[in-house]
């Protein structure tokens, strides 16, 4: 007999793995000696009250013997070496799952991505937070893994409806994650993890006969009789296939750019922008945890805020518990902040960034620039605040308080972002659309998470890059350009997902939808 069965445990007892099988017998009142076997399905905290508690999901085998353990599902993938191509632009989540699922169907993906591969990206990464260099390829953006690689590896998402999210954790575990993320209800790698990972996905596409082109950014798109052939790179490269999977992510400016060029259709699209604040973690945890006496065997706490302040959302996004502030700008007159956390989650620090709704009112001063106005307002922000900086990677920072209240900061708390903070008073840089609002948002955080509102926390300038502010449109049911045939936008750049997972199962679906049109030609 075989029951799925719920246990709620404190923070200590749950640390104890021999309490689990007396506790199950408890609950289903039968002796222990006749649980043969359990299996974790769903591990989660409720911290919602004082008495904080573990919730534990198991599949109980009664009187049954062990099964045999099938292990995570591994998938199979042929020799495509020979199989007509596909090309795939850009090695984020998106770009890389496309390509898995492409060599399933039996097509060989030829990926081209602009940066460098993971590990020649970390050298990279480190002369930006040392140096105050930012190599526009090869940056927190852009380069192998994508912008994902680097900031958390969160894999929480809510658009299951498009797609199933197990099958991409599956795929992620067997190439090298912690099978924690079958179980856990708000799973994550860590950015120190991630690379490895990134590099196993990398190695399947290339044994099974794909290739993959480092170093080499798309500067046009090979097009004929409106079909999508290929691209070109910088490097006068051409790489070509029946048909494009452009999977750029959301800050690879040059590609809308080049779009708009061409006259292929894009749109403008809402996003968010604002600061990322960075607390002690141990007063997350005390807000968070109720002060309770089992915090040490607690993680590190994190939250979600989301409250409507005069007509639009002011909303935490992207929070890193036991992380760091990471610099994100893809170009030398930028300054853009984002947050990332290891595997152990074990920094002093806990970030996160703090956003408002962009609407249209915001470009509207950016019109002349047609579909790119969003991106226009973006670089306008991010450009300002690189000036505030001393027109280097330093951040414009105030404290938390200081910010609400208006007020410069005499000085400035220790933060986790390496390449330094230089006082300035973001309340005046940010539009005035934008720092009225995440002022009221963070006193109503404050009556949320009573003590989140301190000059204990320092908020940094600026969070601007939470989503693609453009859309490449493209038909519901085919998922190519609504323009250009044999084009698919995909992921987080073309404006249809937004994180790690979201992104992987997009890419997955325009294979498959990018397969079943070309088998059907070959019919």
């Amino acid at each position: 007999m075989q029951k799925e069965i719920e246990i709620w445990l404190t923070p200590r007892q749950a640390g104890n793995t021999n309490l689990f099988k007396s506790e199950i017998a408890n609950k289903l009142r039968i002796s222990p000696q006749r649980i043969r076997h359990m299996d974790l399905l769903q591990r989660s905290i409720d911290a919602r009250k004082q008495s904080i508690k573990i919730r534990l999901k198991f599949q109980v085998f009664i009187d049954e013997p062990q099964p045999a353990s099938p292990g995570t599902p591994s998938k199979t993938y042929p020799d495509v070496s020979t199989k007509p191509s596909v090309v795939v632009v850009g090695m984020g989540p998106a770009g890389l799952f496309s390509a898995l699922a492409l060599i399933e169907s039996g097509f060989k993906p030829i990926l081209v991505e602009r940066g460098c591969d993971v590990k020649t990206r970390k050298l990279d990464i480190a002369r930006l937070s040392r140096e105050h260099e930012v190599h526009p390829d090869s940056n927190y953006c852009f380069g192998e893994g994508g912008a994902g690689t680097f900031s958390d590896g969160k894999l929480y998402t809510r658009s299951t409806k498009r797609g199933n999210v197990r099958e991409v954790l599956e795929i992620l575990v067997a190439h090298g994650a912690s099978p924690d993320i079958l179980v856990d209800a708000h799973p994550h790698i860590g950015s120190d993890k991630l690379p490895a990972i990134i590099t196993n996905i990398r190695n399947t596409i290339l044994e099974s006969g794909g290739e993959v082109h480092f170093n080499q950014r798309v500067t046009d798109l090979l097009i004929s009789k409106n079909k999508a052939r290929g691209v070109v790179t910088h490097t006068d490269a051409s790489f070509e296939g029946v048909a494009v999977i452009l999977a750029t992510g959301h800050s690879a400016r040059d590609v809308y750019e080049l779009l708009h060029q061409k006259n292929i259709a894009l749109e403008k699209k809402e996003f968010a922008l604002g600061v990322r604040v960075e607390h002690p973690q141990r007063l997350i945890d005390e807000i968070q945890y109720h002060r309770s006496p089992q915090m040490e065997f607690l993680p590190a706490a994190s939250y979600r805020l989301v409250k409507q302040v005069d007509g639009r959302g002011v909303f935490s996004f992207c929070m890193c518990p036991g992380g760091t502030i990471v610099p994100a700008a893809t170009g030398q007159n930028q300054l853009v902040v984002n947050g990332m956390s290891n595997s152990r989650r074990n920094s002093p620090y806990a970030n996160s960034g703090i956003v408002v709704q962009v609407e249209a009112a915001d470009w509207a001063p950016f019109d002349s620039s047609g579909e790119l106005a969003g991106i226009a307002f973006q670089n306008q922000v991010e450009t300002d605040c690189w000036i505030a900086g001393g027109k280097r990677q330093t951040a414009p920072a105030q404290r938390l308080a200081d910010f609400v209240n208006g007020k410069l900061s005499a000085q400035l708390p220790e933060c986790s972002y390496h390449p330094g903070l230089a006082s300035a008073p973001l309340h005046e840089l940010l539009p005035l659309a934008i720092s009225k609002r995440l002022q009221e948002g963070f006193k109503l955080f404050d009556r949320q998470m009573q003590g989140y509102l301190t000059n204990e926390a320092v908020v940094l300038g600026t969070e601007s890059r939470t989503s693609s502010p453009v859309r490449i449109p493209r038909h519901e049911t085919s998922l190519e350009h609504i323009q250009v045939e044999g084009l698919y936008p995909c992921g987080e750049g073309a404006g249809y997902a937004g994180g790690i997972v979201s992104s992987a199962i997009d890419g997955i679906r325009c294979a498959n939808s990018l397969a079943a049109k070309q088998k059907e030609g070959f019919a």
